[in-house]
Protein backbone atom coordinates (compact mmCIF):
# COMPACT_ATOMS: atom_id res chain seq x y z
CA UNK A 1 0.00 0.00 0.00
CA UNK A 2 1.32 3.78 -0.92
CA UNK A 3 2.36 5.66 1.60
CA UNK A 4 -0.87 8.22 1.91
CA UNK A 5 1.73 10.65 3.34
CA UNK A 6 4.01 11.05 0.24
CA UNK A 7 1.08 12.22 -1.81
CA UNK A 8 -1.14 14.57 0.37
CA UNK A 9 -1.03 18.12 -0.27
CA UNK A 10 1.55 20.36 1.79
CA UNK A 11 0.19 23.24 3.52
CA UNK A 12 1.99 25.99 4.74
CA UNK A 13 0.96 28.92 6.96
CA UNK A 14 1.40 32.43 5.48
CA UNK A 15 0.63 35.31 7.29
CA UNK A 16 -2.03 33.19 8.88
CA UNK A 17 -3.64 31.98 5.99
CA UNK A 18 -3.22 28.09 4.97
CA UNK A 19 -1.57 27.93 1.75
CA UNK A 20 -1.84 24.64 -0.82
CA UNK A 21 2.02 24.26 -2.10
CA UNK A 22 0.73 21.32 -3.99
CA UNK A 23 0.59 17.17 -4.24
CA UNK A 24 3.81 15.71 -2.45
CA UNK A 25 5.28 19.25 -2.26
CA UNK A 26 6.86 19.09 1.78
CA UNK A 27 7.03 22.79 2.76
CA UNK A 28 10.04 24.21 3.04
CA UNK A 29 11.78 25.20 6.35
CA UNK A 30 11.52 28.59 6.75
CA UNK A 31 14.81 31.08 5.74
CA UNK A 32 15.45 33.69 8.77
CA UNK A 33 16.59 36.89 7.32
CA UNK A 34 19.88 37.17 7.58
CA UNK A 35 20.27 41.18 7.73
CA UNK A 36 23.18 42.70 6.80
CA UNK A 37 26.25 41.95 6.92
CA UNK A 38 28.86 43.59 10.01
CA UNK A 39 29.60 47.49 8.22
CA UNK A 40 33.61 47.68 7.73
CA UNK A 41 34.09 51.04 8.85
CA UNK A 42 36.06 52.93 5.75
CA UNK A 43 39.82 54.54 7.24
CA UNK A 44 37.99 58.01 6.69
CA UNK A 45 35.56 57.07 8.99
CA UNK A 46 37.97 56.28 12.22
CA UNK A 47 40.96 58.81 11.00
CA UNK A 48 40.16 62.51 11.23
CA UNK A 49 43.40 62.76 9.35
CA UNK A 50 42.55 60.79 6.59
CA UNK A 51 38.93 62.34 5.95
CA UNK A 52 40.68 65.99 5.66
CA UNK A 53 43.03 64.01 3.32
CA UNK A 54 40.35 62.95 1.02
CA UNK A 55 38.62 65.89 1.24
CA UNK A 56 41.58 67.78 -0.11
CA UNK A 57 42.06 65.47 -3.17
CA UNK A 58 38.07 66.29 -3.93
CA UNK A 59 38.69 70.06 -3.77
CA UNK A 60 41.83 69.73 -5.89
CA UNK A 61 39.54 67.42 -8.53
CA UNK A 62 36.84 70.14 -8.68
CA UNK A 63 39.67 73.05 -9.10
CA UNK A 64 41.38 71.50 -12.09
CA UNK A 65 38.19 70.61 -13.82
CA UNK A 66 37.11 74.73 -13.00
CA UNK A 67 40.85 75.85 -13.90
CA UNK A 68 40.68 73.36 -17.18
CA UNK A 69 37.29 75.07 -18.00
CA UNK A 70 38.95 78.37 -18.25
CA UNK A 71 41.40 77.07 -20.43
CA UNK A 72 38.96 75.85 -22.90
CA UNK A 73 37.81 78.96 -23.33
CA UNK A 74 41.14 80.80 -23.61
CA UNK A 75 42.50 77.88 -26.08
CA UNK A 76 39.31 78.33 -28.24
CA UNK A 77 40.02 82.67 -28.35
CA UNK A 78 43.24 82.26 -28.33
CA UNK A 79 44.87 79.96 -30.85
CA UNK A 80 44.30 81.02 -33.96
CA UNK A 81 42.21 80.04 -37.13
CA UNK A 82 43.67 80.04 -40.86
CA UNK A 83 40.99 78.50 -43.12
CA UNK A 84 44.07 78.18 -45.73
CA UNK A 85 45.87 76.09 -42.32
CA UNK A 86 44.49 72.27 -41.35
CA UNK A 87 47.24 72.43 -39.11
CA UNK A 88 45.81 75.53 -37.26
CA UNK A 89 42.64 73.90 -37.00
CA UNK A 90 43.39 70.51 -35.76
CA UNK A 91 45.75 72.29 -33.34
CA UNK A 92 42.60 74.28 -31.93
CA UNK A 93 40.27 71.32 -32.35
CA UNK A 94 42.94 69.35 -29.99
CA UNK A 95 43.45 71.70 -27.34
CA UNK A 96 39.69 72.34 -26.97
CA UNK A 97 38.92 68.84 -26.80
CA UNK A 98 41.26 67.95 -23.95
CA UNK A 99 40.35 70.96 -21.92
CA UNK A 100 36.86 70.33 -22.07
CA UNK A 101 37.55 66.29 -21.80
CA UNK A 102 40.03 66.61 -18.32
CA UNK A 103 37.08 69.50 -16.97
CA UNK A 104 34.32 67.10 -17.27
CA UNK A 105 36.99 64.10 -16.17
CA UNK A 106 37.75 66.02 -13.30
CA UNK A 107 34.59 66.65 -11.82
CA UNK A 108 33.24 63.08 -12.84
CA UNK A 109 36.13 61.58 -10.73
CA UNK A 110 36.07 64.49 -7.95
CA UNK A 111 32.04 63.20 -7.58
CA UNK A 112 32.71 59.60 -7.31
CA UNK A 113 35.35 59.85 -5.09
CA UNK A 114 33.10 62.08 -2.66
CA UNK A 115 30.85 59.62 -2.80
CA UNK A 116 32.97 56.42 -2.34
CA UNK A 117 35.66 58.17 0.43
CA UNK A 118 33.44 60.73 2.34
CA UNK A 119 29.73 60.26 1.89
CA UNK A 120 28.40 57.78 4.68
CA UNK A 121 28.62 53.99 3.15
CA UNK A 122 25.85 51.97 5.63
CA UNK A 123 23.33 49.64 3.71
CA UNK A 124 19.58 50.84 3.82
CA UNK A 125 16.43 49.15 2.62
CA UNK A 126 13.87 51.52 1.21
CA UNK A 127 10.07 50.10 1.23
CA UNK A 128 8.17 50.36 -2.08
CA UNK A 129 4.27 51.19 -2.48
CA UNK A 130 2.41 51.33 -5.41
CA UNK A 131 0.34 54.91 -4.48
CA UNK A 132 0.96 57.95 -3.14
CA UNK A 133 2.06 57.14 0.06
CA UNK A 134 0.09 58.37 3.61
CA UNK A 135 1.12 61.90 5.17
CA UNK A 136 3.06 60.35 7.32
CA UNK A 137 5.34 58.57 4.73
CA UNK A 138 6.05 61.72 2.97
CA UNK A 139 7.15 63.88 5.89
CA UNK A 140 9.44 60.69 6.36
CA UNK A 141 10.42 60.67 3.02
CA UNK A 142 11.32 64.67 3.97
CA UNK A 143 13.46 63.58 7.16
CA UNK A 144 14.81 61.02 4.88
CA UNK A 145 16.17 63.38 2.12
CA UNK A 146 17.46 65.78 5.49
CA UNK A 147 18.94 62.95 6.24
CA UNK A 148 20.76 62.06 3.21
CA UNK A 149 21.91 65.83 2.90
CA UNK A 150 23.65 65.57 6.51
CA UNK A 151 24.92 62.43 5.50
CA UNK A 152 26.77 63.45 2.14
CA UNK A 153 28.39 66.76 3.85
CA UNK A 154 26.99 68.76 1.13
CA UNK A 155 26.09 71.71 3.89
CA UNK A 156 28.21 70.76 6.52
CA UNK A 157 31.70 70.12 4.31
CA UNK A 158 31.60 73.90 2.44
CA UNK A 159 34.81 73.77 1.34
CA UNK A 160 33.70 70.96 -0.76
CA UNK A 161 30.23 71.98 -2.05
CA UNK A 162 31.80 75.58 -3.11
CA UNK A 163 34.41 73.83 -5.20
CA UNK A 164 31.77 71.69 -6.64
CA UNK A 165 29.67 74.54 -7.55
CA UNK A 166 32.67 76.80 -8.87
CA UNK A 167 33.67 74.03 -11.28
CA UNK A 168 30.15 73.38 -12.30
CA UNK A 169 29.97 77.32 -13.18
CA UNK A 170 33.14 77.29 -15.18
CA UNK A 171 31.75 74.74 -17.19
CA UNK A 172 29.05 77.54 -18.61
CA UNK A 173 31.12 79.81 -20.39
CA UNK A 174 31.86 76.81 -22.64
CA UNK A 175 28.85 76.30 -24.72
CA UNK A 176 28.06 79.78 -24.34
CA UNK A 177 31.80 81.29 -26.26
CA UNK A 178 31.00 77.92 -28.54
CA UNK A 179 27.53 78.37 -29.77
CA UNK A 180 28.04 82.34 -30.05
CA UNK A 181 30.62 81.62 -32.56
CA UNK A 182 28.13 80.19 -35.03
CA UNK A 183 26.06 83.63 -35.49
CA UNK A 184 27.05 85.84 -37.88
CA UNK A 185 28.96 88.85 -37.03
CA UNK A 186 25.81 91.30 -37.91
CA UNK A 187 22.54 90.88 -36.89
CA UNK A 188 21.11 87.80 -38.90
CA UNK A 189 18.02 89.99 -40.17
CA UNK A 190 20.20 91.89 -41.20
CA UNK A 191 22.24 89.68 -43.31
CA UNK A 192 19.35 88.02 -44.35
CA UNK A 193 17.37 90.92 -45.50
CA UNK A 194 19.74 91.17 -48.50
CA UNK A 195 20.59 88.28 -51.39
CA UNK A 196 22.38 88.55 -54.97
CA UNK A 197 18.98 89.18 -56.33
CA UNK A 198 18.62 92.51 -58.12
CA UNK A 199 16.40 94.40 -60.68
CA UNK A 200 17.45 92.91 -63.97
CA UNK A 201 19.78 89.97 -63.00
CA UNK A 202 19.13 86.89 -65.00
CA UNK A 203 17.22 83.42 -63.32
CA UNK A 204 19.58 80.58 -63.98
CA UNK A 205 19.73 76.36 -63.25
CA UNK A 206 21.64 75.18 -60.38
CA UNK A 207 24.24 74.27 -60.31
CA UNK A 208 24.81 74.48 -64.02
CA UNK A 209 24.42 78.66 -64.43
CA UNK A 210 22.07 78.12 -67.36
CA UNK A 211 20.19 80.83 -68.73
CA UNK A 212 16.70 80.24 -68.39
CA UNK A 213 14.09 81.20 -71.23
CA UNK A 214 10.55 81.60 -69.78
CA UNK A 215 9.19 79.18 -72.83
CA UNK A 216 11.33 76.56 -71.43
CA UNK A 217 9.03 76.67 -68.38
CA UNK A 218 6.37 74.15 -68.94
CA UNK A 219 3.30 73.97 -66.71
CA UNK A 220 3.99 71.62 -63.89
CA UNK A 221 7.96 71.77 -64.15
CA UNK A 222 10.12 72.99 -60.93
CA UNK A 223 13.43 74.81 -61.66
CA UNK A 224 16.56 75.01 -58.62
CA UNK A 225 17.49 78.80 -59.55
CA UNK A 226 20.11 80.94 -58.28
CA UNK A 227 21.35 84.25 -59.36
CA UNK A 228 23.36 84.81 -62.58
CA UNK A 229 27.09 84.92 -61.90
CA UNK A 230 26.53 82.81 -58.57
CA UNK A 231 28.63 80.00 -59.94
CA UNK A 232 31.45 81.98 -61.01
CA UNK A 233 32.02 83.28 -57.73
CA UNK A 234 34.96 81.47 -55.88
CA UNK A 235 35.09 80.15 -52.13
CA UNK A 236 36.72 82.98 -50.80
CA UNK A 237 33.78 85.40 -51.76
CA UNK A 238 31.41 83.72 -49.81
CA UNK A 239 29.73 82.06 -52.79
CA UNK A 240 28.43 78.83 -50.69
CA UNK A 241 26.79 81.98 -48.44
CA UNK A 242 25.20 83.32 -51.17
CA UNK A 243 23.88 80.57 -52.27
CA UNK A 244 22.01 79.43 -49.23
CA UNK A 245 20.69 82.77 -49.09
CA UNK A 246 19.62 83.47 -52.64
CA UNK A 247 18.43 79.69 -53.54
CA UNK A 248 14.98 79.68 -55.71
CA UNK A 249 12.34 77.67 -56.48
CA UNK A 250 10.51 77.92 -59.84
CA UNK A 251 7.21 76.61 -60.91
CA UNK A 252 5.36 77.11 -63.56
CA UNK A 253 1.08 77.16 -63.06
CA UNK A 254 -1.69 78.19 -64.88
CA UNK A 255 -2.03 81.70 -64.46
CA UNK A 256 -6.32 81.08 -63.46
CA UNK A 257 -4.90 78.95 -60.54
CA UNK A 258 -2.42 81.86 -59.20
CA UNK A 259 -4.31 83.93 -56.24
CA UNK A 260 -1.96 87.07 -56.24
CA UNK A 261 -1.85 89.20 -53.02
CA UNK A 262 -2.71 92.57 -53.64
CA UNK A 263 0.01 94.34 -54.82
CA UNK A 264 2.03 91.94 -56.23
CA UNK A 265 -0.08 90.89 -59.01
CA UNK A 266 3.14 91.45 -61.65
CA UNK A 267 5.37 89.13 -59.39
CA UNK A 268 4.70 86.67 -61.30
CA UNK A 269 5.10 86.03 -65.58
CA UNK A 270 2.60 83.95 -67.54
CA UNK A 271 1.85 81.71 -64.19
CA UNK A 272 5.76 81.34 -63.27
CA UNK A 273 6.25 82.12 -60.06
CA UNK A 274 8.97 81.70 -58.10
CA UNK A 275 9.85 81.52 -54.14
CA UNK A 276 12.86 81.14 -51.79
CA UNK A 277 13.96 77.64 -51.27
CA UNK A 278 14.63 78.46 -47.55
CA UNK A 279 12.24 76.71 -45.21
CA UNK A 280 10.73 79.49 -42.89
CA UNK A 281 10.95 77.05 -40.16
CA UNK A 282 14.58 76.71 -39.18
CA UNK A 283 16.08 76.95 -42.92
CA UNK A 284 15.82 73.51 -44.50
CA UNK A 285 15.89 73.44 -47.91
CA UNK A 286 12.20 73.20 -49.59
CA UNK A 287 12.45 70.94 -52.35
CA UNK A 288 9.44 68.70 -52.74
CA UNK A 289 6.69 69.86 -55.41
CA UNK A 290 3.31 68.10 -55.75
CA UNK A 291 2.29 69.36 -59.19
CA UNK A 292 -1.81 68.41 -58.39
CA UNK A 293 -1.89 70.28 -54.80
CA UNK A 294 0.48 72.62 -55.73
CA UNK A 295 2.04 72.04 -52.63
CA UNK A 296 5.82 72.41 -51.90
CA UNK A 297 6.72 70.34 -48.99
CA UNK A 298 9.79 70.35 -46.32
CA UNK A 299 11.35 67.08 -45.29
CA UNK A 300 12.83 68.41 -42.19
CA UNK A 301 9.69 69.22 -40.27
CA UNK A 302 6.78 68.75 -42.55
CA UNK A 303 5.88 72.04 -43.16
CA UNK A 304 4.05 72.84 -46.39
CA UNK A 305 3.17 76.05 -48.45
CA UNK A 306 0.37 76.82 -50.95
CA UNK A 307 2.35 77.99 -54.17
CA UNK A 308 -0.64 78.60 -55.93
CA UNK A 309 -1.89 81.28 -52.67
CA UNK A 310 1.54 83.63 -51.91
CA UNK A 311 2.89 79.93 -50.71
CA UNK A 312 1.11 80.40 -47.42
CA UNK A 313 1.21 77.74 -44.79
CA UNK A 314 -0.87 75.34 -44.55
CA UNK A 315 0.50 72.33 -42.72
CA UNK A 316 3.62 72.43 -39.87
CA UNK A 317 5.79 74.46 -37.74
CA UNK A 318 6.88 77.31 -40.71
CA UNK A 319 5.38 80.49 -39.16
CA UNK A 320 5.11 82.64 -42.14
CA UNK A 321 4.98 81.84 -46.25
CA UNK A 322 7.62 81.57 -47.98
CA UNK A 323 9.02 84.96 -49.72
CA UNK A 324 8.45 85.43 -52.62
CA UNK A 325 10.62 86.60 -55.84
CA UNK A 326 9.48 88.98 -58.09
CA UNK A 327 10.00 88.22 -61.46
CA UNK A 328 10.03 89.03 -65.28
CA UNK A 329 11.53 88.76 -68.81
CA UNK A 330 13.99 90.65 -70.64
CA UNK A 331 13.88 92.02 -73.93
CA UNK A 332 15.48 88.40 -75.34
CA UNK A 333 13.01 85.98 -73.42
CA UNK A 334 14.87 84.99 -70.66
CA UNK A 335 13.51 85.26 -66.99
CA UNK A 336 14.74 88.26 -64.68
CA UNK A 337 14.18 89.22 -61.29
CA UNK A 338 12.36 92.86 -60.58
CA UNK A 339 14.28 93.17 -57.18
CA UNK A 340 15.78 91.55 -54.32
CA UNK A 341 13.78 90.09 -51.56
CA UNK A 342 10.71 92.43 -50.13
CA UNK A 343 11.43 90.26 -46.66
CA UNK A 344 14.42 88.27 -44.46
CA UNK A 345 14.44 84.78 -46.04
CA UNK A 346 14.60 82.02 -43.49
CA UNK A 347 13.91 81.00 -40.39
CA UNK A 348 11.02 83.49 -38.23
CA UNK A 349 12.72 83.62 -35.40
CA UNK A 350 15.28 86.13 -36.92
CA UNK A 351 13.07 88.70 -37.44
CA UNK A 352 12.60 89.36 -33.71
CA UNK A 353 15.68 91.93 -34.18
CA UNK A 354 13.57 93.60 -36.77
CA UNK A 355 11.24 95.66 -34.67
Amino acid sequence: MADTDSVTTAVERVEGREVALGAGVVAPDRIENPGFPPERPRVTDVDPAKDRQQERRVVALFYVSAIASILAVAAYIVTPLNEDDLGSVRLNNLLLGLCIAVSLLAIGVGTVHWAKALMKGHDLVEGRHETRGSDSTRAKAIEVFKLGNEESGFSRRVLLRNSLIASALALIPIPVVLFRDLAPAALPADVLRHTMWAEGMRLTRDPDGALIRAADVTIGSVFHVIPDGLADLSIEEHRLEEKAKASVLLMRLEPSELNAAAGREDWAYEGIIAYSKICTHVGCPVALYEQHTHHLLCPCHQSQFDVANGAAVIFGPAARPLPQLPITVDDEGYLVARSDFTEPVGPSFWERSLS
